[in-house]
């Protein structure tokens, strides 16, 4: 019986629905299915994926921000509005204060959730892989670090869901894939731009061998919430494995800050991901 891989994906900003992720695992699939098709009678099973759409969370009150402000008067842009307002919105709601912290702990409870439920299909101790866009780069990054450096200020209902399988704790994050990541501005928060989360996990040798492990981080030039990391710092250097300059989406949106929303369309960026889980799935399996 062959082992499998486990994968979460996690979206970013704007008007997200549950189905997401649909289009990218089709490509993603399909592209590694032609890679090992000789070596395996099934390959579409090998990848399990699983959405993390915690965008239900805010869902909501950002409809009901965007139709007061939209009766408050003659706005011009609107669409770049949107994208703006979608993206603060998201981005200042989700960040915990020092009284309250109810959102990041609803998102995070989400992606607890999420991974518990993958964990289930595909192994509690199957390799981990994400793909983060946007504002989910940040969130998977928070989530992580909260694992790996503050686990005592995870509450309850975030640990019930963790407690359950070495995936679900983040014990088995192999890869990690952030794609337009916006995490340098959040990392302003903190002296020297603060410490980067360990890809792989810090106990992944406990449950996996010895496979290909890293963190790519996919930007666009043109997308201006999009940035490299491993310039942050010296920690963000040696954590991330490598920063990808793309071109993200078509005539209309590769050459403006609107190729933000274009990552996960683009086969530059998707039929690399793919190979690298055949090789990686390849490893796994010999």
């Amino acid at each position: 019986m062959t082992r499998k891989l486990a994968i979460a994906v996690v979206h970013g900003i704007g008007s997200q629905k549950e189905n997401f992720a649909d289009a990218m695992i089709g490509a993603i699939r399909n592209r590694f299915s032609d890679l090992v098709k000789n070596q395996c009678s099934d390959p579409a099973t090998q990848l399990v994926f699983k959405p993390v759409y915690w965008a239900g969370v805010f869902e909501k009150e950002e409809r009901e921000l965007w139709r007061r402000l939209e009766q408050s008067g003659d706005m011009n842009y609107k669409r770049l509005r949107l994208f703006v307002v979608n993206y603060l919105a998201d981005a200042i709601a989700y960040q915990p204060t020092a009284e309250r912290r109810h959102n990041y702990d609803n998102v995070h409870q989400v992606v607890a959730e999420s991974l518990q439920e993958l964990s289930e299909e595909a192994g509690g101790d199957a390799p981990l892989c994400i793909i983060a866009h946007s504002l989910g780069s940040v969130i998977v990054s928070n989530y992580f670090y909260d694992l790996q450096y503050e686990p005592e200020k995870i509450r309850p209902m975030v640990r019930a869901s963790q407690r359950k399988s070495a995936l679900a704790r983040g014990e088995t994050l192999a890869q990690l894939y952030t794609l337009g990541s916006s995490l340098p501005l959040w990392c302003l928060r903190f002296q020297d731009f603060g410490n980067a989360i360990y890809v792989p996990a810090p106990k992944f040798a406990l449950h996996c061998p010895d496979i290909e492990t890293g963190w790519w981080n996919y930007y666009d030039k043109d997308d201006i919430l999009g940035y490299p990391l491993k310039a942050l710092n010296e920690h963000y250097e040696r954590a991330v494995t490598e920063d990808v300059q793309v071109n993200a989406g078509g005539w209309l949106t590769s050459w403006n800050p609107f190729s933000h929303l274009e990552y996960a369309n683009d086969q530059s960026i998707l039929h690399p991901i793919a190979e690298r889980l055949a090789s990686t799935w390849r490893q796994l399996n010999e």
